[in-house]
C-alpha cells in the first residue's frame, strides 16, 4: 500500500554556476522564463504550471523531482513516511506547500501541492491534410515557423540506479506509481528497466512519468518535456542544430515503450533534455507488461540509442 498517490510530475530541480548560460539554452530549447531571483531561475511552458523546470545557482548537480499530490490531506500522510520533512511553506515563485524525502539513490524528492498556475500560452498548430481528414486545411498552405519548440510541459524522468530494485519499489509505495512496462534481459527475473505511471484510476495518464534503469552507477539520466506535435519536434532540432552551441544526443525516432517521437539535447553542463510528442495514455485498467530488452529499448524508426546516451548519469 503506497503512501500516497502522486498525481504527475511537477518539475526537475538543477544547479548551475551561470544562470546566463542556463537561462540561453532552456529559451532556445522552448521554455520561457517564469522568474529569477539572484539565485535561481524558474522556467515554464506554455501550459499553465508556475514552472516545470528550476536551475539554482551554484556548482553543477542534479538536486532531484518533484511531482505533484491534489492537496495538503495528501501532504499530511506522506510526512508520515520514513524520512518525510513536516508539510513546508514554499518560498518560491507561485507559492504552496511540500514535503520532502530522499529517495534511494540520494537524489531529493519533493511533492507538491497549491502551486499558483499562470494563464495557458496560445500556440497556433494547423491542421494536417492527412489520414481520414485530406482536406482539413484545404486552400490553405503549411507554412512552419522557425525557430525554438514550443514546450507543453514536463513528462518524466529518467534516473539511472546501482540500486535498481531498491529504488523502483521506493517510487511505487511512496509515491503511488504502477507498472507499465518491466524490461528484462535474457531471463525474466534479470529486470534492466522499469517504466512506471502515476495511478490515477481511470484517467489516463503517460505511458510513464518515472522511468528507472539497473546500471553500475546513478544519477539522472534525462528530464523530459512535451510539445505539441510531430513538427514541433522537428523544428526544435533544426533550430538547436542551427545554433552549433549544444551537444545532441539521440534522435529523432519513435519510441516502442510509449511511443514518443523523440529528440535529446544536453545543456552546456551535460544534463540532457528531451522533446517528445504523441505519447500512449493508460490508466489503471491497462494493467502491466514484462517485455524482453531486444523488443523494448529500440525505435519503431530512427536510430539504435548511441552508447553516449544508453550510459549517460549526470549527478
Amino acid at each position: 500500500m503506497a503512501w500516497i498517490k502522486a498525481t504527475d510530475i511537477a518539475y526537475g530541480r538543477l544547479r548551475a554556476p551561470d544562470l546566463d548560460v542556463m537561462e540561453e539554452f532552456l529559451t532556445r530549447f522552448g521554455m520561457i522564463r517564469s522568474e529569477r531571483t539572484a539565485n535561481a531561475l524558474y522556467m515554464r511552458g506554455t501550459d499553465p504550471a508556475n514552472h516545470i523546470h528550476i536551475t539554482e545557482k551554484g556548482d553543477p548537480k542534479v538536486v532531484g523531482l518533484a511531482y505533484y499530490v491534489d492537496n495538503e490531506d495528501e501532504l499530511k500522510k506522506l510526512a508520515k513516511a520514513p524520512g518525510a520533512t513536516g508539510i513546508e511553506t514554499m518560498d518560491e515563485p507561485g507559492g504552496g506547500k511540500r514535503v520532502r524525502l530522499t529517495e534511494p539513490n540520494g537524489f531529493q524528492i519533493e511533492v507538491v501541492c497549491g502551486i499558483k498556475q499562470l494563464a495557458p500560452i496560445a500556440v497556433r498548430r494547423q491542421k494536417l491534410n492527412s489520414g481520414e481528414q485530406p482536406t482539413a486545411r484545404a486552400g490553405e498552405l503549411m507554412r512552419l515557423p522557425r525557430g525554438p519548440a514550443h514546450v507543453k510541459r514536463i513528462g518524466h524522468g529518467v534516473l539511472m540506479s546501482a540500486k535498481f530494485a531498491e529504488t523502483v519499489k521506493w517510487f511505487r509505495e511512496t509515491l503511488g506509481f504502477v507498472c507499465s512496462d518491466d524490461v528484462y534481459a535474457e531471463h525474466e527475473d534479470n529486470l534492466i528497466g522499469s517504466f512506471n505511471r502515476c495511478d490515477r484510476g481511470d484517467t489516463y495518464v503517460d505511458h510513464h512519468v518515472f522511468f528507472c534503469l539497473n546500471s553500475d552507477k546513478s544519477g539522472l539520466n534525462h528530464i523530459s518535456f512535451e510539445v505539441p506535435d510531430i513538427d514541433d519536434v522537428c523544428m526544435g532540432h533544426d533550430y538547436l542544430k542551427e545554433t552549433g552551441k549544444y551537444e545532441h544526443m539521440w534522435g529523432i525516432g519513435r519510441h516502442v515503450l510509449g511511443s514518443q517521437v523523440y529528440d535529446y539535447w544536453a545543456d552546456p553542463w551535460g544534463r540532457v533534455h528531451e522533446h517528445w510528442a504523441d505519447s500512449d495514455r493508460l490508466n489503471l485498467a491497462n494493467g502491466s507488461n514484462l517485455i524482453p530488452a531486444e523488443e523494448a529499448l529500440r525505435s519503431q524508426w530512427g536510430e539504435r540509442p548511441p552508447e553516449k546516451f544508453i550510459n549517460h548519469c549526470s549527478v
